[in-house]
């Protein structure tokens, strides 16, 4: 990364997979580079550098357990795949220092009921209160700052601030370079109030938060946002992440290895960011969903999502919906572009499967294959929102379900098996965990367009033809297209409309003519049987004025 250097001289500097080397120090070069902050993320355009190419592929895998038991053998699990999918990620040149890993869980309540009760803190029964995951910047003042716009944010949403704690991390196994844009962790804790209903008002709403409160700190000055990064605020789940080396992520947050950590998932990636630049905020997990791959259509997308600002509308968001805009800040990597696209739908009121159906979907027009009821499903809703196209292994969770799903081309590894213990492992290659072959019930790949679900909730594995089914008869949509549908061949033809000829006069005077010309000139050349055009200076007619060679 385009970061600091190591504490020596002849510090290396990385720019994509190349490292560069200068003979001074890291003091002077960041004091003397503006595009070099101490917390930096993506530069901006420069030469041939240009962040809306940013693309990465990664190693991504989740264990989780069918009937949702919790323990915390759970997250130890989640972090050994992490650890055994170093090698898909990429490590600079100060062997320290790692392009991004991170782990999603599910909230523990007892953990952080416990931490909290020695800070005098009481927090609500579980799931009446959310946790915020905040990195800050280092410098107290702009630190500060960011605090109080989350914290202004909060009340004025109707919300209650309950208090925040400092996360625990050990950077003693970090490089240099990373250090040196470390930011401060903190955890923000929401109580639910009388105000909302339900769970999902509450989730709704601490999105909505968590937006506003991006847009208000991205206004104040570059010292103040610079570092400032929400990974998740939830209800329940919460990210573990940095721009870290995959066995880094268990030593750096101590807090994952406490027993009464407990979760029944665990959502992990290690990054390999393909020519970009690996930044804090940028490693995965996001909120929702864990990528392998590239969204290659990712601009085609960003400016529909902004197109069609002015025509959403939403009976669960209300007024809110318009708090979010920008959804899509630029600047940031296709896999964060589609985790706020996916947020979107959630929050509007579409399922998490449903609305990765609408991003992703299946290779559907003019498969024989296919039935009736889902095609038109397809049909339906790609005249909705376009299609994230790409090579594309996604993992996704909101807590309550887990699931990964394939691009239609199934360009991206994607494996799972299933234990005799309810024990459910996907990742992009198998030997990820050590489970004895006894034990494994099944052991497949995830096919191209389809997608693998468990829900927690239920207590099983949703099969891919069942979920699809369930979603495409769920509305009459094939009914909803040849009602809403027009060809341009059935439109009638407008009539032609004769094209009235301009006055002669106007166009000869347009074109330079004068009353002279006409009268004199060409009036004359007219009724001559034979016109000698010559030019000054030139005794022989023009070629196209007569029939003889020039000989």
């Amino acid at each position: 990364m385009l970061g600091v250097p190591a504490k020596r001289a002849d510090a290396p500097w990385r720019f994509g997979r190349h490292y560069f080397f200068l003979n001074f120090s890291d003091e002077e070069y960041r004091v003397s580079h503006p595009l070099l902050p101490e917390f930096s993320g993506l530069p901006s355009r420069q030469g041939l550098y240009d962040p809306q190419r940013e693309h990465d592929a990664c190693g991504v895998g989740f264990v989780a357990h069918i009937k949702g038991k919790k323990n915390h053998e759970m997250v130890l699990q989640g972090l050994q795949i992490l650890e055994n999918l170093t090698h898909r990620g990429a490590v600079g040149a100060d062997p320290l220092a790692g392009d991004g890993a991170g782990i999603l869980i599910q909230i523990p309540d007892a953990f952080l009921r416990k931490c909290c009760a020695a800070r005098g803190v009481t927090l609500p029964p579980a799931g009446e209160y959310g946790v915020g995951m905040v990195f800050l910047p280092r410098a107290a003042t702009a630190r500060s700052t960011c605090e109080r716009v989350l914290a202004d944010k909060i009340v004025a949403e109707g919300l209650t601030l309950l208090g925040w704690r400092d996360v625990p991390v050990d950077n003693s196994g970090l490089g240099e370079s990373v250090k040196a844009s470390e930011p401060v962790v903190r955890q923000v804790f929401v109580g639910r109030g009388n105000v909302l209903k339900d769970a999902d008002s509450f989730e709704r709403k601490l999105f909505v938060i968590r937006k506003i409160t991006e847009h208000a700190v991205r206004a104040l000055p570059e010292e103040y946002k610079r570092g400032f990064y929400i990974p998740s605020l939830s209800s329940r789940t919460i990210v573990y992440k940095g721009m870290l080396l995959a066995d880094q992520v268990g030593k750096y947050y101590p807090d994952l290895q406490d027993k009464s950590v407990v979760s029944a998932l665990a959502l992990v990636h290690q990054r390999f960011s393909t020519n970009t630049f690996p930044t804090w905020n940028l490693a995965h997990p996001f909120r929702m969903i864990a990528h392998n791959g590239e969204i290659n259509t990712l601009r085609g997308n960003v400016n529909w999502m902004a197109a069609r600002h002015a025509a959403m509308s939403s009976d669960l968001l209300g007024d809110d919906l318009e708090k979010l805009w920008p959804l899509i800040v630029e600047g940031q990597s296709d896999s964060a572009c589609f985790d706020n696209a996916l947020e979107l739908l959630v929050a509007g009121g579409y399922s998490l499967p449903h609305a990765m159906m609408l991003l992703i979907p299946e290779a559907w027009a003019g498969n024989p294959m296919m039935d009736e009821e889902r095609r038109a499903f397809y049909e339906y809703h790609a005249a909705l929102i376009e299609p994230w196209d790409g090579p594309a292994a996604v993992a996704f969770t909101d807590g309550r379900m887990i699931g990964a799903t394939l691009d239609r081309n199934g360009l991206r590894p994607a494996r799972y098996l299933i234990t005799d213990d309810d024990l459910v492992l996907m990742a992009s290659e198998m030997g990820v965990l050590d489970i004895p072959q006894h034990k494994i019930v099944k052991k497949w790949r995830l096919q191209p367009g389809k997608m693998f679900l468990i829900d927690l909730e239920q207590g099983r594995i949703v099969d891919d033809a069942e979920l699809k089914r369930q979603l495409a008869t769920a509305k009459p949509y094939r009914h909803w297209i040849e009602k809403s549908r027009y060809f341009l061949g059935d439109l009638p033809e407008a009539k032609d409309k004769p094209e009235l000829p301009e006055p002669l006069l106007d166009t000869q005077q347009a074109f330079g003519y004068s009353q002279e010309d006409i009268k004199f000139i060409l009036a004359r050349w007219a009724t001559m049987p034979r016109c000698r055009c010559c030019r000054t200076g030139a005794a022989r007619c023009t070629i196209i004025s007569t029939s003889f060679s020039r000989r």
